[in-house]
C-alpha cells in the first residue's frame, strides 16, 4: 500500500505551495469552500442541516440591556427602612415579580411589572409606576 504525502507536507520548503505564482493565492477566492461565504456550492448542505441560517433577517442589537428581577418580598424588605405613610421606592433596571406579598402600600416605580405584581400592589393599596 503507497501512503499519500499530506499537501502540507509536499509542499514544506517550496514558495508556492502548488498554486503557481505566489500573486495567485492571495484573497478569498483561492481559499476556495471556508466560511458560509459563496454558498453556491454548499447549497445542499445548507439547506440539510442549517436551514435556520438562511432564514434569518433583520438586525439585533447587542446593546440591549437585561433587566434585574426583585420579587414582591424583596420589595416589602426594603420598604420597611423607609418611613412614610405611602414611601416612594425608585427601583430603575428592575422588573418587579409577584412572588410574596407587599406588607403595606407604597409607590412602586420600575422599568416593568409583571401581571400578578401589579394586582397584588394593587390590592395592597400601592401603586405601580413605570419609568
Amino acid at each position: 500500500m503507497v501512503l499519500r504525502i499530506k499537501k502540507k507536507r509536499k509542499y514544506f520548503g517550496t514558495r508556492s505551495w502548488g498554486v503557481g505564482n505566489i500573486k495567485h493565492a492571495r484573497g478569498a477566492g483561492s481559499r476556495g469552500g471556508v466560511g458560509k461565504g459563496g454558498r453556491k456550492h454548499k447549497m445542499s448542505h445548507l439547506l440539510v442541516y442549517e436551514r435556520e441560517s438562511l432564514e434569518r433577517k433583520g438586525f439585533v442589537s447587542r446593546n440591549t440591556k437585561k433587566l434585574e428581577i426583585i420579587s414582591l418580598s424583596q420589595v416589602s424588605k426594603r420598604l420597611d427602612t423607609l418611613q412614610g405613610e405611602k414611601p416612594v421606592l425608585e427601583l430603575k433596571g428592575f422588573k418587579v415579580l409577584g412572588g410574596g406579598k407587599l406588607l403595606k402600600p407604597a409607590v412602586l416605580k420600575a422599568q416593568s411589572f409583571s401581571a400578578s405584581a401589579e394586582a397584588k400592589i394593587k390590592e395592597a393599596g400601592g401603586e405601580a409606576v413605570r419609568l
